[in-house]
């Protein structure tokens, strides 16, 4: 089998009404495919933070999940602001997220270390002023 596309979505900005709805659709459609609950469990959390940091810090973008033999791949792509420093916002408790935000819950700055912890490949293209692309595999 290649590579094959399970879900397409689209996150608009500040959505925090749909903020987790891909997330859900995606452990449901992996458990269908016989996905251990391990691994289920880590691509479900990932998928969450990233579709959650499109919500929060973005001007809107798209998560789309392919499925090989091997490797459960989720790409997340925004249309900006970029992340200004790629090094600080890895660090576990480093957050841009303004006060309003922080007093709905989020924005604790565990999102990109957790897709990085929970993630086997991680990739991350962005800078100021540009779109964030970040690939995220975990092997089956």
């Amino acid at each position: 089998m290649k590579e094959q596309m399970i879900l397409k979505s689209r996150i608009e900005k500040g959505d925090f009404n749909r903020g987790g709805e891909n997330s859900s659709k995606l452990k449901e459609l992996l458990r269908k495919l016989g996905v251990t609950a391990d691994i289920n469990r880590r691509v479900t959390i990932v998928t969450y933070e990233l579709e959650m940091n499109i919500i929060i810090h973005s001007d809107g973008g798209g998560i789309n999940v392919y499925v090989t033999p091997d490797a459960v791949k989720v790409v997340a792509e925004d249309s900006g602001p970029g992340i200004e420093d790629l090094e600080k916002a890895l660090q576990p408790g480093y957050s841009t997220a303004n006060d309003e935000i922080r007093n709905m819950g989020f924005g604790a700055g565990m999102g990109l270390n957790n897709v990085e912890y929970f993630s086997d490949e991680l990739e991350i293209d962005t800078g100021p002023g540009k779109r964030t692309r970040i690939t995220a595999v975990i092997n089956l």
